[in-house]
């Protein structure tokens, strides 16, 4: 079985959040300790990593699943919970990353790009950052939140910088071979390459001054036929490696078995080129008539080569290492010039009908809101009120249509809303509305004043 994988799923999942404690303060000689209660840490991050040091995407074919480490839960005496570690995962450059729907997410072209694949979830705050004023002793804490989970498509467009390309068993493979170190499988019939060989070729090494020399990578294409740019035989798979390549070397079978001449094997190759990607064409080239030793066309190519003897070789490697450096010249200056970072799009904060009387609030910002260890309480659910405010949450419910008792969702918490009010009784339950019980400590005016503070109005 081939080594050599260019398709893979990955399943990242991000660490989990650690809980915020609730506590307070018991030592001897102190009668009413404050809230003591540490924070929990943070969910370690998924990271994809471009490498040069993977070759294909083979790690994710029988072991797709990543994960990192979970935050650790806050104590007494304000100590806070340690952060998940992260986790960095390695990937070949020219890894593009994409949705289950096919929409590309990122392309890690780029040697060390990271990219964040799952975000860890937040540490939930302890109830010693709840104290204020108007709250003395908060009994109540953050859950920590949920990593991000996400499966992701992963697909691999080699980095070569000449790519060889020419009809089934035109002699690429045996080129590959003659000029590098490389060793694919080579055979007398069509398809003898069923995946791309890469082999590193230097040129111009002297033993005096090594560093002169010109190193390329070549990546041998397996053949392509008449079609292939409509999927025809393997077509997409191989086509798509041929994107990233700065040079294409075109081999053409001057031998009399081969099965069309040297023009219309040209003609056909170039077609499917532009039929796949029109912008190939305008790609530097070199047009090779291969098996020079026992041609029988006399057919004007660039270049003439026999790989057999070697004849031609060392003149077609100079030009194309001049084609290389020229070309990693014009990269390097528009890298400099330019530079694309691949960011999450944001999820903003919204509101959906579920349901009759029902509705859900979305957005991580809201679920983040709502991720407190006892709803009941009622410094929690001000606080919870608050949140919600700040997002514009009862502005987005009451444009939408949502009307006094609905009950709404927010996460995993459901509650029943009030205009004005805000956060009511958590569904199921009966309890006074926020603003029944604002009214009845006469904070709230319902245009008849406050009610005295002497209880007298609670006859």
């Amino acid at each position: 079985m081939s080594a050599f994988v260019d398709r893979a799923q990955l399943h990242a999942r991000a660490g989990d959040g650690g809980a915020g404690c609730v506590s307070f303060r018991r030592e001897a000689h102190v009668a009413k300790g404050g809230p003591d209660g540490g924070d929990g840490g943070g969910g370690g991050d998924v990271w994809l990593v471009a490498d040069h040091n993977q070759a294909s995407l083979l790690g994710f074919r029988d072991h797709p699943f990543r994960r990192a480490t979970d935050g650790q839960h806050g104590s007494s005496k304000r100590q806070h919970g340690a952060r998940g570690r992260d986790l960095e995962v390695a990937v070949p450059v020219g890894t593009v990353v994409f949705d289950l729907e096919g929409e590309p997410l990122v392309d890690l072209s780029v040697e060390g790009t990271r990219w964040l694949a799952a975000a860890g979830g937040l540490g939930g705050m302890g109830n010693a950052r709840f104290l204020s004023n108007e709250r003395r002793a908060p009994a109540f804490a953050e859950q920590g939140e949920r990593g991000e989970e996400r499966w992701l498509n992963l697909e691999l467009k080699l980095q070569a910088d000449v790519a060889l390309i020419g009809m089934p068993n035109v002699g690429k493979s045996t080129l590959i071979a003659r000029v590098s170190a490389a060793r694919p499988k080579i055979a007398d019939y069509p398809f003898t390459t069923l995946v791309p060989n890469l082999g590193v070729v230097r040129v111009g090494a002297r033993p005096a001054r090594p560093g002169d020399a010109t190193e390329f990578v070549v990546a041998d294409i397996p053949g392509l036929i008449e079609g292939a740019a409509e999927g025809r035989g393997l077509g997409h798979d191989f086509l798509r490696h041929v994107e990233r390549a700065g040079v294409l070397c075109v081999l053409l079978d001057l031998a009399e078995t081969a099965p069309l001449s040297p023009k219309d094997q040209l003609e056909v190759l170039l077609r499917e080129l532009g039929r796949y990607r029109p912008e190939l064409l305008e790609r530097p080239r070199i047009v090779v008539g291969a098996k020079a030793d026992v041609a029988a066309h006399d057919w004007p190519a660039d270049e003439t080569i026999s790989s057999v003897t070697g004849a031609g070789i060392d003149r077609l490697l100079g030009r194309l290492a001049t084609l290389v450096a020229e070309g990693r010249r014009q990269r390097d200056a528009a890298v400099a010039e330019t530079l694309v970072v691949h960011r999450p799009a944001v999820r903003e904060v919204g509101v959906e009908r579920v349901g009759e009387g029902e509705w859900a609030v979305t957005g991580r910002a809201a679920a983040r809101a709502a991720r407190f260890s006892d709803l009941t309480d009622e410094g929690a659910l001000a606080e919870l009120e608050r949140r919600l405010r700040d997002l514009g949450v009862e502005r987005l419910l009451a444009r939408a249509g949502a009307a006094d008792g609905d009950v709404v969702h927010v996460g995993a918490v459901a509650f029943e809303w009030y205009r004005h009010a805000g956060v009511g009784a958590p569904s199921g339950h009966h309890r006074a509305t926020r603003r029944e019980r604002l009214a009845r400590h006469g904070r709230l005016d319902d245009g008849e004043g406050p009610e005295p503070e002497d209880g007298s109005g609670d006859a």
